[in-house]
């Protein structure tokens, strides 16, 4: 047995070694998914099974405001940055002491005001903002370095997405492809100027579109196009959440959003390519290396809407496990783009029946499924660890002509009534699910049931725990191999950010977790945002 848990403890590390970026340390957390691939797989091992009902609170930090808090973590040398829609924040990984704080004012483009968090890296912080720039800091005191412009926010684009970092470069992409007009955009800036090295559209672009940057290789697009008519001008596919990147083969992976106008699919004919796709772009030259389509002319707002874990599996398959909205995980091999599986991680009801002028429903909804938070992946099991939204939207179908006029609702869909993304089900009919799969087969190992939407992310660790949270403010540690609960605490308010595992300069492993989410969309506590970190001793 000692030996089989020597081998076993060695593959995984290998394959750790294998999806870690550059600057990594054991003890640091130093990516949004902690490796630029993406599988959130942490290194620290006090916390086990049999160790994890000694966890408790050690400090925290309250951010004195109330915030969309979405924020996943970063952690360098003991020092955690975390963002807001206009503050950067750097505070002790030991004790919680704020070591610097910058906050921006502009006016926001959304009604959201939503940023998902930082890359940091070679002593700089990079983030977005809710008027479309990318701002830098110097990472030691939160000194602005340089800004640059990639989103109009006259047309609503954002950049609320985690952005990530990697050779002297910063990827970062717009929001708001639910307005008309407005196009999914990729970007590769320089990181020590913020140049835009090269920008790359993911839908087709024409001379009157905008372009901030020098244009990537213009993508070919698959057969079947868009087929829009001449007033209903291509919209959609822009990136509201991190991506991922494989190291050993430059490749950026970006999630594609979804299609618009949202649910009236009969105005755009096509296949609507790359929107609803998982795109593999060159991240030096921007150029498309390979698509993944998982929702062909999307109809029910159900982005490709997190990153994906980019991992070698224990069988030898380099894998991208992606997990969306529409209530599925895939394993997608990325040598031959072969979709080995999909796996349900949610309730999946009336996914085909067409919009209705008297209203359809359909389960997940357009704020179900698995949200901006993507999978987790342990080489010590070969499960993938997928959190979702159990929670079904009614949607009343809107006479064409008044959709494509943009009388509707902004954004731009097709719904009838007050709610442009259709009334959702009543809170008591909401819940959260935490998926595991076997990587190699696609099979679910176990699975359980929330009692409020999880969007936080997942977290296994090399103790064989996987550290989760709810929209309900409960923070879980399960059994990595079985998902029995072995220790639970409450927190103020709804946990929508990261949870991210380090180890402070006396070796003791910390659980840091974004708390305290409040949103105009989701039914949730009105708290202050707070960091809360959890340690043994």
């Amino acid at each position: 047995m000692r030996l089989a848990l020597l081998l076993l403890t060695a593959t995984a590390g290998a394959a750790l070694a294998a999806n870690a970026p550059a600057q990594d340390k054991p003890a640091d957390w130093p990516s949004y998914n902690r490796t630029l691939a993406g599988d959130r797989y942490a290194p620290q091992a006090a916390v086990t099974p049999a160790t994890a009902a000694g966890l408790h609170r050690i400090c925290s930090y309250d951010l004195g405001r109330q915030t969309s808090f979405q924020t996943g973590p970063v952690v360098i040398d003991n020092t955690i940055f975390v963002t807001t829609d206009f503050d950067t924040i750097a505070i002790d990984g030991a004790t919680c002491a704020q070591k610097w704080r910058t906050t921006e004012t502009y006016t926001p483009a959304g009604p959201l005001k939503v940023n998902r968090g930082a890359a940091v890296a070679d002593g700089r912080v990079f983030r977005g903002t809710q008027d479309g720039r990318v701002l830098a800091y110097e990472a030691a005191t939160g000194k602005r370095l340089w800004e640059a412009t990639i989103a109009d926010p006259a047309a609503a684009e954002t950049v609320p997405a985690a952005l990530i970092a990697w050779q002297g470069l910063v990827f970062a992409g717009n929001a708001g492809g639910d307005r008309k007009g407005v196009k999914g955009r990729v970007y590769a800036l320089d990181a020590a100027s913020g140049r835009i090295v090269w920008e790359q559209y993911l839908v087709p672009r024409t001379s009157a579109d905008r372009s901030y940057g020098p244009q990537a290789p213009a993508p070919t697009m698959p057969a079947g196009g868009w087929g829009n008519a001449a007033d209903v001008p291509i919209s959609g596919a822009a990136t509201w959440t991190s991506f991922s990147l494989d190291p050993a083969s430059g490749t950026l992976y970006v999630p594609g959003g979804n299609p618009a106008p949202d649910f009236a699919r009969e105005l755009r004919p096509g296949v609507n390519p790359y929107a609803g796709t998982l795109v593999a772009l060159d991240a030096r030259t921007g150029a498309v290396k390979a698509d993944y389509p998982l929702v062909e002319r999307d109809f029910h707002d159900w982005d490709v809407s997190a990153a994906p874990a980019v991992f070698t599996t224990r069988g030898g398959v380099r894998m991208a496990a992606e997990a969306i909205k529409n209530g599925y995980v895939y394993g997608i091999d990325t040598a031959n783009g072969h979709q080995l599986w999909s796996a349900p991680t949610t309730t999946i009801e009336n996914a085909q029946a067409p919009i209705s002028a008297s209203g359809t429903r359909f389960c997940p909804g357009a704020q179900g499924g698995t949200e901006w938070n993507g999978p987790g992946y342990s080489p010590l099991t070969n499960l993938i660890y997928v959190g979702a939204v159990d929670w079904c939207t009614t949607v009343t179908r809107a006479p064409d002509e008044a959709v494509k006029a943009g009388e509707v609702a902004k954004p731009w869909t097709g719904a009838a009534g007050k709610r442009p993304f259709g009334d959702l089900d009543p809170v008591g009919r909401w819940a959260g699910w935490i998926t595991a799969v076997d990587a190699d087969h696609g099979t679910i190992a176990w699975k359980r049931v929330t009692p409020a939407p999880v969007v936080a992310a997942l977290t296994p660790t090399a103790g064989g725990v996987v550290f989760a949270a709810d929209m309900a403010g409960n923070v879980y540690a399960l059994n990595a191999a079985t998902g029995a609960s072995v220790w639970q605490a409450q927190t103020a308010g709804a946990v929508g950010g990261g949870i991210v595992s380090y180890a402070i300069p006396s070796g003791a492993q910390r659980i840091a977790v974004a708390a305290g989410m409040t949103s105009p969309i989701w039914p949730v506590k009105e708290v202050n945002a707070e960091v809360i970190v959890y340690g043994l001793k």
